[in-house]
């Protein structure tokens, strides 16, 4: 009977650096090879000590990257985070702890930097609850079916007196960074981006191997000539038999700081030559988009589904840093079982800010950390876990003051995938 060899995790070097990459194809169903134009384009994530990887002797066989990340907390305070991405097990060495234990290594860092929280976009639903993270935001796609929309397809230019122009990847690098900056800073949930973000987007480096095609980039100005909005889409070429046109332009991002540049842009969108069908991309739940539509039901959606996890690691940072819109007070018994952070909290929360310190008061919530950062962000119901059995009242009308205190008016979104 052969014995498995002893497994080591640790962080990459450089040396290591294309078979990390090598795995991590693998783990993701990509072609193994990698090609050195996009082996060049990830060494510019590369960051020593924060990509990890399981080696079974001289293999890589899982890999574990994260990085330096800004999270935007209700209220618009920037927050740090451990953001973390690039997670694989190859298929010949699951079930043996290896994500655990580098998860592990990677949280204990991320505690000790003084990160306030971890993120992840989970790939499946089932994985990272065991290791504390919740899920705090949720995204919609509509498909727009636009003959029905109801828009005047003689749509020229916005109502307000902006502008829509047409502009290249230069533009977008230039425009783009400041215009996020501005959204970033007002939409809780969204996550800072890096100069290679916009490069990537833009066609400057390649991160897929696959090869570029430019889309199109969208700018809208208000009539004051400030820029306000931006989206990235793309456009088929589809004719059907009796030679009508049938084309999708699918959305890739859309920004957009005001209402005006966002009824704008969508409006645009739904008036293109040729387009049937407009696929938002991913958007918040409560997004403005359907009911921008003389016809909201020509919106439909197409994918709602978790999108952001949030792990928290400093329970009294992270419920200081967001705002609060009520008034009120409860006391909270966090169990972290990684026993990075937890314990019994008084919050004392209101319009003018916010405190959070230990106390031996009885607790008046129970409840895990995951579901923590399920509700940090505002967006889900105390109640709503209470009634899942997944936190659990010791005080009658807890779960109610949670949410009075914790809920959003306007739900939390993150634009990103990383």
């Amino acid at each position: 009977m052969s014995r498995r060899t002893e497994i080591d995790v640790r962080p990459v070097t450089e040396a290591e650096f294309p078979d990390w990459n090598r795995a991590l194809n693998t783990g993701f169903l990509q072609p193994p090879a990698v090609a050195e134009e996009q082996l060049e384009a990830r060494r510019r994530q590369f960051v020593p000590g924060r990509s990890l990887g399981a080696f079974d002797g001289d293999r890589c066989v899982a890999t574990f990257r994260s990085f330096d990340q800004e999270l935007t907390a209700v209220g618009g305070a920037p927050v740090r985070a451990d953001a973390v991405s690039n997670v694989t097990v190859t298929a010949t060495h699951r079930r043996r702890g290896l994500l655990t234990r580098m998860m592990a290594q990677d949280l204990a860092a991320a505690k000790e930097r003084g990160d306030v929280v971890a993120t992840l976009i989970a790939a499946e639903y089932p994985i990272y609850g065991r290791y504390g993270f919740g899920p705090a935001t949720t995204l919609t796609e509509w498909a727009v079916d636009v003959p029905r929309a109801g828009l005047d397809r003689r749509w020229a230019a916005p109502e307000d007196g902006g502008r829509i122009d047409l502009v290249d990847g230069a533009d977008v690098r230039k425009l783009g960074p400041g215009l996020h900056e501005r959204l970033r800073r007002a939409q809780p949930g969204a996550v800072s981006r890096t100069e290679l973000w916009w490069q990537a987007r833009t066609g400057v480096v390649n991160m897929n191997g696959t090869p570029w095609t430019e889309p199109y980039y969208a700018l809208y100005r208000s009539a004051d000539g400030e820029v306000e909005g931006l989206a990235s889409y793309r456009t088929d070429d589809h004719w059907g038999d009796a030679k009508q046109p049938l084309n999708t332009a699918t959305v890739e991002w859309l920004l957009a700081v005001t209402p005006a540049a966002e009824r704008a842009l969508w409006h645009y969108l739904c008036s293109i030559d040729w387009v049937q069908t407009v696929k938002s991309g991913w958007r918040s739940p409560d997004d403005l988009l359907p009911h921008l539509l003389p016809d909201p039901r020509a919106a439909r959606i197409t994918t709602q589904a978790d999108w952001l996890w949030v792990r928290i690691l400093d329970v009294a940072r992270a419920l200081t840093a967001r705002t609060y819109e009520g008034q009120g007070s409860t006391v909270l018994e966090v169990v972290d079982r990684a026993g990075l952070t937890g314990g019994r909290w008084r919050l004392e929360a209101g319009p003018d800010g916010a405190s959070c310190v230990p106390t031996t008061e009885s607790a008046h919530l129970v409840l895990d950390v995951a579901e923590l950062g399920a509700l940090w962000l505002g967006d889900a119901s105390a109640v709503r876990l209470a009634a899942l059995g997944r936190v659990r009242e010791e005080r009658a009308g807890a779960a109610r003051v949670v949410d009075a205190l914790l809920r959003t008016s306007r739900r939390p979104w993150c634009p990103d995938m990383f």
